[in-house]
């Protein structure tokens, strides 16, 4: 009896919370270029692109990179057949650049397999590269109308502060998606799922949240408590190691000295201003690349003030030395110059940017420019 009566409260509260919240998405939703309007399938491309761009990145940083590429590449077929290179340029600045790599294999991937159509359930969308869990429910919810559960960051607040989850996060994941498939309901369910991330982007913000403008406030644990503010709990972050390098600026009249790093690793099949190795502090000396020693005999100048960059798993300082070439000198294998007319459209990634920024760099920039 105790069971049957848990399981009548539950799906009371599933209606309820359902109801509410999707009452609630209708009024205020936010407008969004991949949305569809409400009670509607969104286009799965449009869907799949934009979730794969708001990967750790916030949708103000995303709006800009979907429009451009939507315009570019207005279908899936229209990405699948692009130049790799272009799509790598076209994302540059966007950050986590494994994301664009698996997003080429996807497109040409689901061209192929699929003829051109995305797959429905879950299980075949965590078969495309770059499609994880999370990724692949709120497809299948949002693009296809399936119930799935779909927790992401803002749903992971909203729920942990429900039910007032006192376990840190990540141990409390499971728990939070426990939670999350219990309110989930079947009708409607991209609504639900969008309903759930405005919540939390909008109502349950981390700081300060409007709990006296929530639909679910009289459900919520935490908020009739007064400390919602405090969930979710999170287990205290470890330091960042700290890593180090050079990058070496080449100029040749009105050029500079481009590479494109290796495909795999950390901005892999990025262009990029010729670098070393990324190494642990205690890794001695850094040494210049081999090849670019003979290319100016000598003529390589540090120049004060580091460029900083914190990755996901540590925070990087590159130093940075300069160098005027002769005009005639060939560029080392692997690396082409570039004018510096068209550094801006190279597609460097937000490292590079920032090397390119150095004010050493931009003084050098101008002056070669009108030389």
């Amino acid at each position: 009896m105790q069971q049957a009566a848990m399981s009548d409260g539950q799906q009371r509260r599933r209606r309820h919370a359902s109801r509410s919240l999707l009452a609630w998405y209708d009024r205020h939703r936010r407008v969004l270029p991949w949305r569809a309007p409400a009670h509607d399938i969104a286009d799965p491309y449009r869907v799949w692109l934009s979730e794969i761009m708001l990967q750790q990145t916030v949708v103000k940083a995303v709006i800009p990179y979907f429009d451009s590429f939507t315009r570019r590449w207005p279908t899936l077929a229209d990405l699948a057949a692009a130049r790799d290179d272009e799509v790598m340029a076209a994302w540059a600045g966007l950050g986590y650049y494994s994301r664009a790599r698996k997003l080429i294999a996807c497109a040409k991937e689901v061209m192929e397999r699929f003829d051109g159509r995305f797959p429905d359930d879950e299980a075949a969308l965590l078969a495309l590269p770059g499609i994880g869990p999370y990724t692949a429910a709120a497809i299948s919810a949002i693009a296809f109308g399936r119930r799935a559960v779909v927790v992401d960051g803002n749903v992971e607040r909203v729920i942990a502060r429900l039910f007032r989850i006192t376990t840190p996060l990540p141990a409390a994941k499971r728990e939070i998606r426990e939670r999350a498939a219990d309110l989930t309901p079947a009708g409607r369910a991209g609504d639900y799922a969008q309903g759930m991330m405005d919540l939390g982007a909008t109502i349950c913000t981390p700081r300060r949240p409007a709990c006296d403008r929530c639909p679910l406030m009289a459900m919520c644990e935490g908020g009739q408590a007064g400390d919602a503010e405090d969930f979710p709990r999170k287990t205290p972050k470890r330091t960042k190691p700290q890593r180090r390098g050079l990058v070496h600026v080449a100029f040749r009249g009105g050029d500079v000295l481009l590479t494109r790093r290796p495909p795999r690793g950390l901005l892999g099949g990025m262009v990029a201003f010729p670098s070393t190795p990324w190494t642990e502090p205690a890794a001695g000396d850094i040494q210049p690349p081999p090849q670019l020693v003979p290319l100016t005999h000598g003529k390589w100048h540090e120049v004060p003030g580091d460029v900083t960059h914190v990755f996901t798993h540590f925070t990087l300082s590159l130093t940075v030395w300069i160098a005027q070439i002769d005009g005639d000198t060939m560029a080392p294998a692997d690396m082409w110059w570039s004018p510096i007319s068209q550094l801006e459209e190279a597609g460097l990634p937000s490292l590079m940017q920032k090397v390119a920024r150095h004010p050493h760099v931009v003084s050098w920039l101008r002056r070669q420019s009108v030389t």
